[in-house]
């Protein structure tokens, strides 16, 4: 018996069901993140870092609307779009669904762009130059990135492959992140004279925790949406699939690697592994077996634990861990697929063809973000400034930039506390 057939119109309307569930999921996201920041940080900056979370995804909705989705796919050239300012003239359908069905799907991931920021520059940023920052990267920054490879740029022509957005979000989050946290500098009391660091804790595990499983379930959204159809079944499968085993494995090889090499099987570390394993399979979920989602998950996690050891070697302050996640991770996940790519890949007879063309999208991408988000950040710094005062930061943010305390049944440690008794 042969399976009915489907309206054009059906096709239609499961399509944009599918595309806006799996957009409300990736913004399920945003409380992920900012819980997990929150976790990781210390008390006295919690109101801070979720504020800034907040208003992340206010700016990056703004900024979007009025120039970004314009830039990234609006009618241009290879390098940027130039039409669609303001979601003035766009069509009625991009992509099979409504156009702003496909707007809001694509604004969530420029919000995820956007926050991964606020962890790397935690407990030491102004909250005003945060705004500049967000309203700049979800205008300019990451659209540019995005039209090169989803909006028919020369990345896209040339058969770069990022399914998700490993690097086209992630790594452009992360490379910013690393920016940030360089040209703030480290916190105060980070790293000793002779270099060695001090072991600054989060204030809440069960909180990073959360934050975390929150950021895994709307990876559900995040990369089996991609798909941009509900019809796709198969495929959907497959991708959620490999997303869930790369995560698991990443947490595993984390948490091992860590207890090898600290003797206890630190919950931070672990937390990272399962992230920079959903971050590393991002690129390929659609293109690799479940087999190698496993190996792109587990080395994934092995970098998530040696990445935190580099960045303090060269003593750059990343309170979250959110460049080996982000960046790092996001560069070996782009560069897996032209290793696993099931029928291009280096290990699938594909040759190096797409290992190159990979290289090439990483690269490129590293350096603009580096050198957009870069001058951002230094124009801040001489203008308005870009990190709070040395009182402010013993202080804590949250009584310096909002005159809130977090907790306020509970007594803060703190010099402000020390000073009230």
């Amino acid at each position: 018996m042969e399976a009915p057939e489907i309206s054009t119109e059906m096709v239609t309307a499961i399509n944009t069901i599918w595309v806006l569930v799996t957009a409300f999921l990736v913004f399920f996201m945003q409380p992920g993140f900012a819980l997990l920041e929150a976790g990781l940080i210390r008390v006295k900056n919690v109101g801070n870092i979720l504020m800034k979370n907040l208003m992340d995804f206010c700016m990056a909705s703004l900024g979007y609307w009025a120039v970004g989705f314009a830039l990234m796919y609006g009618v241009g050239n290879l390098f940027v779009g130039g039409s669609y300012f303001f979601l003035a003239g766009v069509p009625e359908q991009m992509s099979g669904v409504p156009s702003l069905a496909f707007w809001l799907f694509q604004l969530v991931f420029a919000g995820t762009a956007a926050t991964i920021v606020a962890g790397a520059m935690a407990e030491r940023t102004k909250f005003a130059a945060y705004l500049i920052y967000s309203l700049a990267i979800g205008a300019l920054i990451y659209p540019i990135a995005g039209h090169w490879v989803w909006g028919g740029g020369w990345l896209g022509n040339l058969g770069f492959l990022d399914f998700a957005g490993s690097t086209v979000v992630h790594s452009v989050g992360g490379w910013a992140g690393l920016m940030g946290a360089i040209i703030l500098g480290p916190r105060l009391g980070k790293y000793n004279e002779d270099g060695s660091p001090n072991a600054i804790p989060g204030h809440s595990v069960p909180l990073a925790v959360l934050g975390m499983f929150i950021l895994w379930f709307g990876w559900f959204g995040f990369n089996p949406g991609s798909t941009l159809s509900g019809m796709e079944t198969e495929l959907i499968a497959k991708v959620a699939v490999n997303t869930n085993l790369a995560a698991a494995v990443g947490a595993i090889v984390a948490m091992v690697v860590a207890w090898l090499k600290t003797g206890k099987p630190d919950i931070g570390l672990t937390i990272n592994g399962a992230l920079a394993g959903l971050v590393a399979i991002t690129a390929g979920c659609a293109f690799v077996t479940p087999l190698n989602s496993i190996m792109i998950g587990a080395i994934a996690g092995v970098i998530a634990v040696y990445g935190v050891s580099f960045l303090d070697k060269v003593r750059v302050d990343d309170p979250v861990g959110a460049v080996p996640v982000h960046a790092f991770a996001g560069v070996w996940g782009t560069l897996a697929v032209g290793l696993f790519h099931e029928t291009g890949g280096l290990f699938y007879g594909g040759g190096w063809g797409q290992l190159g063309v990979q290289a090439i999208g990483v690269a490129a991408v590293f350096a603009w973000a580096a050198v957009t988000v870069g001058s951002v950040f230094l124009i801040i710094k001489y203008t308005i400034g870009l990190r709070v005062g040395y009182e402010e930061e013993m202080m804590g943010l949250d009584y310096g930039e909002h005159a809130v305390n977090s907790y306020p049944d509970f007594e803060v440690s703190s010099s402000h506390s020390r000073a009230a008794r």
